[in-house]
């Protein structure tokens, strides 16, 4: 695994809400888990060969998360202010990334994630999504069985 937290080490990033929308998918009885004190601003949008490329601010109250979630797409962003705490589906914590850090995101349903605000002041980000035209930035999934929100 990368140095996590280090400039230029890649790393994991719960913070890949549903900035157009969420598809949720979770099973018959499991509850998607809803981001909690999330403003998501779309800065620009752009469609090229099928692609869209979205650039986002996305903030992040004190006590706020992204809930629980996966991205179909590649994410990458930095951290401009306060403090994001990412966790795994195995309930670990697995980076604490503070301004200035980049982030990035793995794609796919095998990696559920969430990113929390566990700072007393707003977790500010600016993430770029790349997508197939017209898919979500993130698919909300059900809490894995820890307890965070």
């Amino acid at each position: 695994m990368p140095a996590l937290g280090k400039p230029g080490a890649p790393v994991l990033l719960a913070v890949l809400i549903a900035v157009a929308g969420s598809v949720a998918g979770p099973a018959a009885t499991a509850h998607a888990t809803p981001p909690k004190g999330v403003n998501a601003v779309v800065l620009s949008k752009q469609t090229v060969d099928g692609k869209d490329y979205i650039v986002t601010d996305i903030t992040i109250a004190a006590g706020g998360s992204t809930g629980w979630h996966t991205h179909q797409g590649l994410v990458y962003g930095i951290v401009k202010t306060g403090v994001l705490t990412h966790y795994e589906s195995n309930c670990k914590r697995d980076g604490v990334f503070g301004p200035g850090t980049p982030i990035t995101d793995p794609t796919g349903p095998d990696h559920v994630h969430i990113g929390r605000n566990e700072g007393s002041t707003p977790l500010v980000l600016e993430v770029t999504y790349v997508d197939s035209a017209g898919a979500p930035t993130s698919d909300s999934a059900p809490d894995p069985g820890c307890n965070l929100e």
